[in-house]
């Protein structure tokens, strides 16, 4: 298994128990949560940024013109809002214009 695969598992698999614990039928409105902190351990671990400009794209797993959580598949909530639910950080709110190691183009 390559590094980049096994990366990915292990940001997938986070995804998937975070998922896990959240309570179906229960919708926070994204008004009512916090935001993610840059300084949060798993802010840290996914290499969370609030300004996806800091990011240089050579560093990131998966290039791409212009990468930030308004255009990632995880993200959710209207386009168009500044702040949004992200399915990696269950219970906060990611910054549009923000940008995090597990992005992933919308389909």
């Amino acid at each position: 298994m390559s590094k980049i695969a096994r990366r990915q598992f292990i940001q997938l698999s986070a995804v998937a128990a975070a998922g896990c614990m959240m309570r179906p039928g229960q919708e926070a409105q994204a008004q009512d949560m916090p935001k993610v902190e840059e300084s949060d351990s798993m802010a840290q671990a996914m290499k969370y940024t609030n300004d996806a400009s800091t990011v240089a794209p050579a560093s990131r797993a998966n290039p791409a013109p212009e990468q930030t959580c308004a255009n990632c598949a995880l993200v959710q909530g209207e386009d168009g809002a500044d702040w949004r639910p992200c399915q990696i950080f269950p219970g906060k709110v990611v910054a549009a214009k923000g940008w995090c190691s597990v992005w992933a183009p919308k389909a």
